[in-house]
C-alpha cells in the first residue's frame, strides 16, 4: 500500500523540469506494475488495457464498471495527447499499471501518464514509419518489462521505464523482419508489422504486411525469443515441399510465390496455448494462373500450437482467392451455450460480411457452413475453385447482391447517373471470377463488411458486436504487355491501386495526376521505396527502374529502361484498378445504409440490433441523417452496459451505445475522425476511455494524431464556510 501512495503523491505532485527526471519518474511508475502474464493480480488486470483488444483473447471487453447507462452522458475530456503529426491513427493503446503507451503517426512510440496524458518518455528510433501501426506488446518477467513495438520492417524492444531499445535483444534491441524468409536478398523484401505481435510465455509471434503484387516474400508465422530475439519456429503458409497443404500449390510454388500473410494480427487462447491465425489473399490478389489450386495457408484461419508453431487445425474461408478476400481482423474468443453445454468458441469476421464460428479445440463448425457452386473464370489460364464456403448462419451482416433497386435515391440526378452506370457492370453477388473488359461489381466492397478494428465480444451474454462498411467497389482483367518499360512497371506493380489512369481511388488510394506539385522526386522515391498508408513498398526495383518509374509517373513518357535489369515479376493479366462506386458528388451511388453497427447473439445466431452507423454532416444538415458511412477501427464493450465506438470516416464522432438495444447514449466530437479501436481503464479509482483520433479518410478534412481520454467529471470536496464566505 506504502507503495501506491507514493505513486499517487509522484502522479498529483509538481510538473518535471527535466527529461532525466521524466524517465525517473517512469521508472518509478513501471516499477509498481503487476506484470502480465506471469504475476498480474486479476483485479490489477481488469483495471488496465493490458494487450492489442483489452486481452490475449481480443474480446475488446472490460468488467469496468464505474461509466455506465446512467452516467454516461455526463462524460468530459479529462486529458488530450497532441502528437503535433499529421497522418493519422489507427493504434489501440496499451494501460499498464497507471501509464499508457501508444504510437504517432510516423511510429514514434510514447508512454503518458494514464492520469494526466503528461509525458513520460518517447522512443525515435530515426526510421520515419509511413504505414499503419495499430497497438504495441506487452511483457513482464519480474523487474524485466518490455514495450514489443514494430517500426516498419524492424520489430523493437523497448524498455518500458526509460523507451530504450534492450541492447542484448536481437542486434541492437530489433529485428529485421525481411531476415529469415528464405528469399535473398533481404534487402529487397518488402514486409512491414502493421499489428503488433502476439506474447506467449517467452515467445513473440509475428505475421506481417506483404505486397500484393509479385514479387512478394511468404507470409510465414514465426516466433521469436522475446529475451533474444533469435527465432525459434517458423510456420510456412506457402507450405514447402513434405508439409500439409504442398499439393494445393503448383510445385515450385513456395519459391517464388508471395504473401498468404497475416497482417490483421492474432489471437491467442493463454489456457490452450493456441495461437489463431487469420490470413490474407495470396499474390497476386486478382489473378492466380501461376498459383492454380486452393492455395493453402492463404485466406485461412490457422490455429497453431504457440510453443511449437505445428498446425492443429484450419479452415479456409475463399479457395484459390481472387477478389481480395482476406480474414481482415483478428478472430474473437468466447464461451456460447448449446444444448446447456459451455463451449469455447471462437469467432472470425470477414469482409464478406460473414461470421464463422468454431469451437476452439478442434475447428469444428457451430453453426453449419455450406459450399456453394460458383461458375469457371473466362480468363486464359486462372482455373476459379468450384465452390465456395459459406455460414448458413449468423445471416450476414452486409447485403450480398447489388441490384439496380438497391442504387441511390439522394437525387434524380445522381439516381440516373447510377442507373446508366450500373448496366454496364456484371454484379452477380460473391465469388463471381473478374473478367477482361468488363468490371464487376464487388459487394460488400474490398474494404469489407468487417475491416482490421475486429469485433468487441460480451462474455455475459454471448452477443458479438460488429462495425461494418457496405460499399460497391468494382474491377476488371486487362492483359499485361510483358515488355520491360516503365509504363509496364507502372501497370504490373502500381496501377492496381493507382488505375491505369492514374486517378485511383480517394482519400485511400490517392490519384496521381499532378503530384509533381504535390511531392519532389526524392519524396516520390522514398514512398515507393517503403510505402505509404495502405501501400506496401518496393525494394525490389533498382535504381534505373524506380528512375524511370518516376519519370513516367511525372511526365508520361515511356523511356527505354537502361542496363539489363531484369522486369519486376508480371503476371499474364492485371487488374484495372480498385475502383469505388460513387456518383458525381463522391456520395455511394448506392442506397444506404452505407455503414451498419451490428449485435449478433452467438448462441442463437440471431441478430438482437442493427443500425445505421455514421453520417456525412454536409447531409444531415440537409436532413439526410443516418445514412452510415465507411468505418475503420473496432468497438469496445464494458460491463457497464455500454459500446463505445469511434471509426466513421465523416463526422468525427466518438459514440457510446447501449449495448443492449443500440441506442445512442452519449456522443463527442474529436479533433480528427477516430479510427482506431478505443481502450478503457481505471487509475486512482476513476474510469477512463481513450481513443486515437487521427483522420486521413476524409479528402475534404485534414489529419493529425490526438490521443483524447474522457472520464466522469471528479467531485471536488466541499469547502468549509468561512466567516468571509459568500455563500
Amino acid at each position: 500500500m506504502e507503495k501506491h501512495r507514493i505513486l499517487k503523491i509522484l502522479l498529483t505532485g509538481a510538473s518535471l523540469l527535466t527529461s532525466a527526471l521524466i524517465v525517473t519518474r517512469a521508472g518509478l511508475i513501471a516499477s509498481v506494475a503487476n506484470p502480465r502474464p506471469q504475476n498480474t493480480a486479476p483485479d490489477q488486470e481488469q483495471q488496465d488495457w493490458p494487450a492489442y483488444g483489452g486481452a490475449p483473447e481480443n474480446n475488446h471487453y472490460s468488467t469496468l464498471a464505474q461509466i455506465n447507462r446512467s452516467n454516461v452522458k455526463h462524460l468530459t475530456v479529462a486529458w488530450s495527447f497532441d502528437t503535433q503529426e499529421e497522418g493519422g491513427l489507427q493504434a489501440n493503446p496499451l494501460i499498464i499499471a497507471g501509464v499508457l503507451y501508444g504510437i504517432t503517426p510516423t511510429q514514434k512510440v510514447f508512454a503518458l501518464d494514464a492520469a494526466t496524458g503528461e509525458l513520460l518518455w518517447k522512443f525515435d528510433c530515426g526510421i520515419r514509419g509511413t504505414q499503419p501501426d495499430r497497438g504495441l506488446a506487452y511483457w513482464a518477467d519480474g523487474n524485466d518489462k518490455r514495450i514489443l513495438v514494430g517500426v516498419m520492417n524492424f520489430l523493437y524492444a523497448l524498455d518500458t521505464s526509460t523507451g530504450k531499445p534492450i541492447p542484448s535483444f536481437a542486434k541492437d534491441g530489433r529485428i529485421d523482419l525481411r531476415e529469415n524468409l528464405g528469399r535473398e536478398p533481404a534487402s529487397a523484401q518488402s514486409i512491414v508489422l502493421t499489428s503488433p505481435p502476439v506474447v506467449y510465455k517467452d515467445l513473440l509471434i509475428v505475421g506481417g504486411r506483404n505486397p500484393e503484387t509479385l514479387p512478394a516474400p511468404p507470409g510465414d508465422i514465426r516466433a521469436f525469443d522475446i529475451r533474444t530475439g533469435k527465432l525459434r519456429w517458423s510456420f510456412h503458409t506457402i507450405a514447402h515441399p513434405g508439409e500439409f497443404g504442398y499439393s494445393t500449390w503448383p510445385r515450385d510454388a513456395w519459391k517464388t510465390g508471395g504473401a498468404a500473410n497475416n497482417w490483421a494480427g492474432m489471437t491467442l487462447d493463454p489456457q490452450r496455448g493456441i495461437v489463431y491465425v487469420p490470413t490474407g489473399s495470396a499474390a497476386f490478389d486478382f489473378y492466380g494462373g501461376d498459383r492454380v489450386g486452393d492455395d493453402l495457408f492463404a485466406n485461412c484461419l490457422i490455429a497453431l500450437n504457440a510453443q511449437t508453431g505445428k498446425r492443429i487445425w484450419h479452415f479456409q474461408g475463399v479457395h484459390h482467392d481472387i477478389w481480395d478476400r482476406d480474414f481482415p481482423s483478428t478472430p474473437a474468443l468466447l464461451t456460447v451455450k448449446r444444448n446447456g453445454k459451455e463451449i469455447a468458441a471462437v469467432a472470425q469476421t470477414s469482409k464478406q460480411g460473414f461470421v464463422y464460428l468454431f469451437d476452439r479445440a478442434n475447428g469444428n463448425p457451430l453453426f453449419p457452413i455450406k459450399s456453394q457452386k460458383y461458375p469457371p473464370s473466362t480468363v486464359p489460364g486462372e482455373v476459379a475453385a468450384r465452390d465456395q464456403p459459406l455460414p448458413v448462419r449468423p445471416a450476414p451482416f452486409a447485403r450480398q447482391l447489388l441490384t439496380s433497386d438497391l442504387l441511390t435515391m439522394r437525387t434524380p440526378e445522381a439516381h440516373q447517373w447510377a442507373l446508366e452506370t450500373f448496366k454496364k457492370f456484371r454484379s452477380e453477388g460473391q465469388f463471381v471470377p473478374f473478367s477482361v473488359g468488363k468490371d464487376t461489381v464487388v459487394f460488400p466492397g474490398f474494404d469489407g463488411g468487417a475491416e482490421w478494428g475486429g469485433p468487441a465480444v460480451d462474455p455475459e451474454t454471448g452477443i458479438i458486436y460488429i462495425n461494418s462498411n457496405e460499399m460497391a467497389w468494382t474491377g476488371a482483367l486487362s492483359p499485361n504487355t510483358g515488355e520491360n518499360s516503365p509504363r509496364a512497371i507502372y501497370m504490373s506493380q502500381c496501377s492496381v491501386c493507382h488505375g491505369e489512369k492514374m486517378a485511383g481511388s480517394p482519400p485511400a488510394i490517392p490519384s496521381l495526376v499532378g503530384v509533381s506539385e504535390r511531392l519532389a522526386f526524392p519524396q516520390i522515391a522514398t514512398t515507393i521505396k517503403n510505402g505509404r498508408g495502405r501501400m506496401p513498398g518496393f525494394p525490389n526495383l533498382t535504381e534505373d527502374q524506380l528512375s524511370a518509374l518516376i519519370d513516367f509517373v511525372l511526365s508520361g513518357e515511356n523511356k527505354d529502361l537502361p542496363g539489363s535489369a531484369p522486369p519486376p515479376t508480371s503476371m499474364k493479366y492485371r487488374f484495372t484498378g480498385y475502383h469505388r462506386f460513387l456518383d458525381p458528388e463522391g456520395y455511394p451511388a448506392i442506397a444506404p445504409p452505407w455503414g451498419t453497427l451490428n449485435a449478433i447473439n452467438l448462441n442463437t445466431g440471431e441478430y438482437v440490433w442493427k443500425i445505421p452507423f455514421g453520417e456525412y454532416p454536409e447531409l444531415a444538415a440537409k436532413g439526410l441523417k443516418n445514412t452510415g458511412t465507411e468505418n475503420y477501427g473496432g468497438p469496445i464493450v464494458t460491463a457497464g452496459g455500454l459500446l463505445f465506438i469511434g471509426a466513421t470516416d465523416f463526422d468525427k464522432k466518438f459514440r457510446a451505445f447501449d449495448k443492449s438495444t443500440g441506442e445512442l447514449l452519449w456522443e463527442a466530437t474529436l479533433p480528427f475522425s477516430g479510427n482506431a479501436t478505443p481502450a478503457t481503464y481505471e487509475v486512482n479509482d476513476r474510469q477512463f476511455v481513450v481513443i486515437a483520433a487521427g483522420g486521413g479518410k476524409d479528402p475534404k478534412s485534414p489529419s493529425g494524431g490526438v490521443y483524447v481520454a474522457f472520464a466522469l467529471p471528479q467531485v471536488s470536496p466541499t469547502p468549509k464556510a468561512s466567516s468571509n464566505s459568500n455563500h
